[in-house]
């Protein structure tokens, strides 16, 4: 399988990248990845997205966006990529199932991972109370009691969307003060459901074959509490996907990928867009911003490469002149 344009990631980055990169007739592939759709498909409500007024599933606005990308040819491969060798063009990529693909030019778009709390009990409870997408599993925890670790935007939203089946949602937030968006503090302050516990962190989750409770400990006075309760969801960030390369790409010391500011990294003719690059914004449309700078970057690379080509051919081609005096 070989392609002009092979794209990692399937969220907004990835699918807008595709769009563009489509609508220069590159035909180009899209690996969706263990999340189709990315972060964005698992949240409840976006209602910062352009063009939409009455708010957009995030898992339909994905969807829409990969039909839109299909609709001018674009490709798509449900694979994970195991491995990639950037040491020369075409580069190649082996997916998990063994498949090799090489590509002329390489976007990736493979956003971050939930950042876990890293305390006991959280990997042996996980799917078993723990959870990181409230959209995916809120119907589960019906009239049960849950907490949210975390005060971001992330946080609120998604515990928000928890509140419709929950009969209590516990906030445990680090600090004394939240750091979402005021219109979902607002929310969240108004809402009879959500409790609040400040300064404080989720040390160990409690339970054998589900949970049943957490550990709390007051960052300011040391105290612990326990809270009994069904469900963890940590929403404290995200670390971005960027194992895959590690010694191939330059990445900084949060595990980024680094890039000129245009999309473009060390290595000539691979480019990289939107959560995996950007740990500031981490929006779907500054993500579907850099997706598109992306395209058109990978777009211009090929036109470079093709014309250098054809400029390399036409010298091998064209006749020598004779020598002086065998005119």
């Amino acid at each position: 399988m070989h392609h002009k344009v092979v794209i990692i990631g399937s969220g907004p980055a990835g699918l807008t990248a595709a769009l563009y990169a489509a609508r220069a007739n590159l035909e180009p592939l899209v690996i969706r990845g263990l999340q189709p759709g990315g972060l964005i498909a698992t949240t409840s409500e976006v209602e910062n997205y352009p063009g939409f007024p009455e708010s957009v599933g995030g898992y339909e606005l994905a969807e829409l966006m990969e039909k839109q990308a299909g609709r001018f040819g674009t490709q798509y491969l449900d694979a994970i990529v195991s491995s990639v060798d950037f040491t020369q063009r075409p580069f190649t990529l082996l997916t998990d199932g063994g498949q090799p693909i090489t590509a002329e030019t390489l976007i990736i778009a493979t956003g971050a991972s939930p950042r876990k709390l890293g305390v006991p009990g959280e990997e042996e409870l996980a799917n078993r109370g723990v959870s990181y997408c409230a959209t995916c599993d809120g119907f589960f925890f019906r009239d049960k009691r849950v907490v949210v670790v975390g005060g971001g935007n992330s946080a609120l939203d998604e515990g928000l969307f928890l509140t419709r089946y929950v009969s209590e949602l516990v906030i445990v937030h680090r600090r004394d003060q939240l750091r979402a968006d005021p219109i979902l503090q607002e929310r969240a302050f108004a809402n009879p459901k959500v409790r609040f516990i400040w300064d404080s962190a989720v040390t160990e989750i409690l339970g054998t074959d589900r949970v049943t409770g957490v550990r709390i400990s007051n960052l300011k006075t040391g105290a612990e509490s326990i809270e009994e309760i069904d469900g963890v969801f940590p929403y404290i960030g995200h670390v971005p996907n960027t194992t895959l390369f590690v010694d191939k790409l330059d990445l900084d010391e949060g595990g980024y990928i680094l890039t000129d500011g245009r999309t473009r990294t060390n290595i000539p003719g691979v480019f990289a867009a939107g959560d995996v690059v950007d740990h500031i914004y981490r929006q779907a449309i500054t993500a579907a911003g850099e997706g598109c700078m992306a395209a058109m970057e990978a777009t211009w690379f090929l036109a470079e490469q093709e014309f250098a080509d054809r400029k390399a051919q036409a010298q091998v081609l064209e006749p020598a002149s004779p020598a002086l005096g065998q005119w």
